[in-house]
Protein backbone atom coordinates (compact mmCIF):
# COMPACT_ATOMS: atom_id res chain seq x y z
CA UNK A 1 0.00 0.00 0.00
CA UNK A 2 1.25 3.47 -0.87
CA UNK A 3 1.36 6.00 1.96
CA UNK A 4 0.08 9.56 1.55
CA UNK A 5 3.68 10.73 1.94
CA UNK A 6 4.74 8.57 -1.03
CA UNK A 7 1.92 9.99 -3.15
CA UNK A 8 2.92 13.52 -2.21
CA UNK A 9 6.56 12.87 -3.06
CA UNK A 10 5.62 11.52 -6.49
CA UNK A 11 3.48 14.56 -7.22
CA UNK A 12 6.08 17.00 -5.91
CA UNK A 13 8.74 15.41 -8.12
CA UNK A 14 6.57 15.88 -11.21
CA UNK A 15 5.83 19.52 -10.33
CA UNK A 16 9.51 20.22 -9.68
CA UNK A 17 10.39 18.81 -13.12
CA UNK A 18 8.10 21.11 -15.15
CA UNK A 19 10.53 23.21 -17.22
CA UNK A 20 10.46 27.00 -17.29
CA UNK A 21 8.22 28.28 -20.05
CA UNK A 22 5.93 25.24 -19.91
CA UNK A 23 2.89 24.37 -17.83
CA UNK A 24 0.82 21.34 -16.90
CA UNK A 25 -2.74 20.90 -15.77
CA UNK A 26 -3.50 19.41 -12.37
CA UNK A 27 -4.62 16.26 -14.19
CA UNK A 28 -1.43 16.05 -16.24
CA UNK A 29 0.66 16.26 -13.06
CA UNK A 30 -1.35 13.42 -11.53
CA UNK A 31 -1.04 11.26 -14.68
CA UNK A 32 2.71 11.85 -14.95
CA UNK A 33 3.03 10.73 -11.32
CA UNK A 34 1.15 7.54 -12.17
CA UNK A 35 -1.91 8.73 -10.27
CA UNK A 36 -4.64 9.40 -12.84
CA UNK A 37 -7.71 10.95 -11.28
CA UNK A 38 -5.78 12.55 -8.42
CA UNK A 39 -5.98 16.12 -9.78
CA UNK A 40 -7.67 17.37 -6.61
CA UNK A 41 -4.82 16.00 -4.52
CA UNK A 42 -2.41 18.01 -6.69
CA UNK A 43 -4.40 21.18 -5.94
CA UNK A 44 -4.53 20.45 -2.20
CA UNK A 45 -0.83 19.65 -2.11
CA UNK A 46 0.08 22.93 -3.81
CA UNK A 47 -2.25 24.87 -1.53
CA UNK A 48 -0.54 23.35 1.52
CA UNK A 49 2.94 24.53 0.49
CA UNK A 50 3.88 27.75 2.32
CA UNK A 51 4.34 30.43 -0.36
CA UNK A 52 4.54 27.65 -2.94
CA UNK A 53 7.67 26.33 -1.25
CA UNK A 54 10.51 25.99 -3.74
CA UNK A 55 8.21 24.44 -6.29
CA UNK A 56 7.37 26.07 -9.61
CA UNK A 57 3.75 26.18 -8.43
CA UNK A 58 2.90 28.78 -11.05
CA UNK A 59 3.40 26.17 -13.81
CA UNK A 60 0.35 24.14 -12.69
CA UNK A 61 -2.98 25.36 -14.06
CA UNK A 62 -6.49 24.19 -14.82
CA UNK A 63 -6.84 22.12 -17.99
CA UNK A 64 -8.09 25.20 -19.88
CA UNK A 65 -4.97 27.20 -18.95
CA UNK A 66 -6.57 29.32 -16.23
CA UNK A 67 -5.03 29.63 -12.77
CA UNK A 68 -6.84 27.69 -10.08
CA UNK A 69 -6.94 30.81 -7.91
CA UNK A 70 -9.73 33.36 -7.71
CA UNK A 71 -9.70 35.49 -10.86
CA UNK A 72 -8.19 38.91 -10.21
CA UNK A 73 -6.69 37.92 -6.83
CA UNK A 74 -3.09 38.76 -6.00
CA UNK A 75 -2.09 35.10 -6.42
CA UNK A 76 -3.88 34.87 -9.78
CA UNK A 77 -2.05 37.96 -11.05
CA UNK A 78 1.28 36.70 -9.70
CA UNK A 79 0.84 33.30 -11.35
CA UNK A 80 0.15 34.82 -14.76
CA UNK A 81 2.98 37.33 -14.37
CA UNK A 82 5.46 34.55 -13.53
CA UNK A 83 4.35 32.56 -16.57
CA UNK A 84 4.66 35.63 -18.83
CA UNK A 85 8.18 36.23 -17.47
CA UNK A 86 9.07 32.69 -18.60
CA UNK A 87 7.72 33.33 -22.10
CA UNK A 88 4.32 31.67 -21.80
CA UNK A 89 1.72 33.42 -23.96
CA UNK A 90 -1.25 34.61 -21.91
CA UNK A 91 -4.53 35.60 -23.56
CA UNK A 92 -7.63 36.66 -21.64
CA UNK A 93 -6.26 35.26 -18.38
CA UNK A 94 -5.34 31.87 -19.88
CA UNK A 95 -1.98 30.35 -20.63
CA UNK A 96 -1.67 29.14 -24.19
CA UNK A 97 0.41 26.23 -25.35
CA UNK A 98 2.72 26.77 -28.30
CA UNK A 99 1.40 25.35 -31.58
CA UNK A 100 2.42 21.81 -32.39
CA UNK A 101 5.26 21.71 -34.93
CA UNK A 102 4.46 20.55 -38.47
Amino acid sequence: MTSPSDLHQRLLAVIAAIPAGEWCSYGEVARRAGLPGYHRLVARLLASQPNGGRLPWHRVLRADGRPGLAEGSAGWREQLQRLRAEGVRIENGRAKRPPEPG
